[in-house]
Parts: structure tokens; C-alpha cells; sequence
């Protein structure tokens, strides 16, 4: 009996196969987005906490281990958090608001500067731009005042959210004993073991790269800092810990936080010495990059940048801010169960 011929070769078979899984993962993917933007309110507070546990693990364990309640423990590292937060957020805030001003000025002579040497058509000076932007604002008065009414209601939000997440972490420190527990208690019967090793893997990613962001961001602010105190920079322990806070956010943030130290230095201190502090910032960028990337963050899943800058693209079109500070988190966490998986199929996790 003659066999019968096939329709599609063997190639197009598996093309076909591997199409199919990426569609259904690429649908899963989407409804598992679509559901967490409809309940971001919740899934907001319980992913900052899980970041917030990641980065606080360490400390937690050390004070259990010293033989600390672990409710206590919890509180005293949270409070820690506080305070660190709190402090460096007020120093940045005070640095900016005393140096905004001259910003503002140095912006203005340097738009200036391009008008009488550029020639630019139709425009004769500055000051009849911000004319014409003080102007606009008179005409959109009403337009700014319900802008302030939902800022306020954007800060009390924002609020609300920070003091769940502060909770949550709490919990999450004091209870982290119970996780693996309650992971198998959830997981289908005959995969509490390859479900628990996912869990234990992608928290493992998400703390090393928490931890390993946080020593580079201190470096970083450290080295800015000591840049700018010599180069007589005013608020410069303000811009490094600015630095400090931009460096959760992959290559945007240093790029902002690093372009506002240079128009401070440019502000107060002329086109010399902001030259001195872009040389500062680009340097620390490149001993971020060639020295310290490899050394601090090689034990953690490594990404390439190509992906980071596609993770924080995909977060700020989700979610904002908030969305590119949690994508390359969620990123580290995905690529360490996807490690997990392929050693469980005795695939090696390098090729």
C-alpha cells in the first residue's frame, strides 16, 4: 500500500508548531496584561512590596538570624526603609527647588544665545516667548486649576498606594518563612516541586537584581557626588542622590538625573565646569558599564541592553513611570523561570 505523501514538509510542520505556541503565549501574555492594568490598584502595592522584599531580604535575615523577633525584625527594617526613602527623596526635592531657579536663568540665556547667534526667523528675544507662555497659561486658567484638583488627587493616590506597599512589605518580611509552603499548597497536583524551584528562581533574580542595582546606584551617587563638590557644584549631594534614585530606571534614568547635574553646573557655574561635570557624569557611566554591570550583577540574569530598553518601552506604554520602573524587575523574574525550565528539560542554561 503505497504511503501517503505528506501536505506540509517536516520544517513548515515545526514552523508551524512553534507559531502556535508563541501565539498562545503571546495570548496568555496579553490577557495576564490586560488584567493586571484593570486591577492596577491592587497589583500596584503588591508588586512595589514584592520589589521592596527583595531588596530588604537580606537585612530581614541577617536581624532573625541575630536572634530578633521576626515581626520586630520587619518593622525596623521597614522603618529603615522609611527613613532612607524619605531622607534622600527630601535632600533631592530641597536640591531642586533651590537650584531651579537658576536652571530656569541658564536655559534662558543659553535659548537666548541661539536667537542672536543662529538667526533664528521670527523670533527677536526670549522674554517674548515667555510672554507668550505667561499668556497661554492666563487663557487655560481653568484648565490649570482642575490640573491641580486631580494632582492632589494624584498625590492622595499615590499616597494610599505607598503605605499599602509599606505593609505589604511588612508582611511579606515577617512571613517570607511561609512562601514556599504556600506556593506547594497552590501548585497542581504532581508540580509543587518544579512550581516551588520557579518560585525560589524568579525571586532569586528579582533580589539579585535589586541588590546589585542598589550597590551601583550607591557607587554611582558616590562617585557623581565626590565629581561635584570638587567641581564646587552647589546641591550636589542633592543630584547624587538623585543619581541614586534615577539608577532603578535602566540608562533613562542616569541619562535624566545626569542631564540635570550638568544644567545645574551649567546654571551656577558657566559652560566650563558644566563641560567638567558632563565628563564626571559620562565617566561614572562607563565604569557603570565596562566594570561595575559585569562584576556586581554577573551572578544575576544578565540582559542584554537591546531587552532592557524593549522591557521599559513596553512598561512606560502600560503603565508609566511606574510601568518602566517594575519592567526590568518582571523581566529578571521571567528569564529565571525560563532558566529554571530549560534545567529542568536538561537543557544547559548557557546555550
Amino acid at each position: 500500500m503505497p504511503t501517503r505523501k505528506r501536505l506540509l514538509p517536516d520544517s513548515a510542520r515545526r514552523t508551524a508548531a512553534w507559531c502556535g505556541v508563541l501565539l498562545l503565549v503571546a495570548g496568555v501574555a496579553a490577557v495576564a496584561v490586560w488584567l493586571v492594568v484593570a486591577l492596577k490598584t491592587a497589583v500596584t502595592p503588591v508588586l512595589l512590596a514584592l520589589l521592596g522584599t527583595a531588596l530588604l531580604g537580606p537585612v530581614h535575615r541577617r536581624l532573625t538570624a541575630g536572634g530578633l523577633n521576626r515581626s520586630l525584625a520587619a518593622g525596623l527594617t521597614c522603618a529603615a526603609l522609611v527613613a532612607v526613602v524619605g531622607g534622600a527623596g527630601y535632600i533631592v526635592v530641597t536640591a531642586l527647588v533651590d537650584s531651579g531657579g537658576q536652571i530656569v536663568a541658564s536655559l534662558k540665556q543659553a535659548g537666548q544665545w541661539v536667537v542672536d547667534h543662529l538667526d533664528v526667523a521670527g523670533v527677536a528675544d526670549v522674554n517674548d516667548l515667555a510672554a507668550n507662555a505667561k499668556t497661554l497659561v492666563g487663557k487655560f486658567g481653568a484648565s490649570a486649576a482642575g490640573g491641580l484638583l486631580t494632582g492632589i488627587s494624584v498625590i492622595g493616590s499615590l499616597t494610599a498606594t505607598a503605605v499599602l506597599a509599606l505593609l505589604l512589605t511588612f508582611f511579606f518580611l515577617r512571613d517570607a518563612d511561609r512562601a514556599a509552603h504556600l506556593l506547594r499548597t497552590v501548585a497542581p497536583r504532581g508540580t509543587a516541586d518544579v512550581v516551588e524551584a520557579m518560585g525560589r528562581r524568579a525571586f532569586g533574580a528579582v533580589e539579585g537584581f535589586m541588590r546589585g542595582t542598589t550597590l551601583i546606584a550607591l557607587i554611582d551617587a558616590a562617585c557623581i557626588t565626590a565629581g561635584l563638590l570638587i567641581l564646587r557644584v552647589p546641591g550636589a549631594v542633592g543630584l547624587g542622590a538623585l543619581v541614586f534614585v534615577g539608577a532603578y530606571i535602566p540608562y533613562l534614568g542616569a541619562f535624566v538625573s545626569g542631564a540635570v547635574a550638568v544644567l545645574v553646573a551649567l546654571a551656577d557655574r558657566g559652560f566650563v565646569i558644566a563641560l567638567w561635570a558632563l565628563g564626571v557624569v559620562l565617566a561614572v557611566q562607563v565604569l557603570e558599564g565596562h566594570v561595575l554591570q559585569p562584576v556586581i550583577q554577573s551572578r544575576t540574569v544578565h540582559m542584554h541592553p537591546a531587552m532592557i530598553l524593549i522591557a521599559l518601552t513596553a512598561g512606560a506604554s502600560v503603565a508609566g513611570l511606574l510601568g518602566m520602573l517594575l519592567a526590568v524587575p518582571l523581566c529578571a523574574a521571567a528569564f529565571g523561570i525560563i532558566g529554571e525550565l530549560r534545567k529542568d528539560d536538561g537543557a544547559p542554561e548557557g546555550s
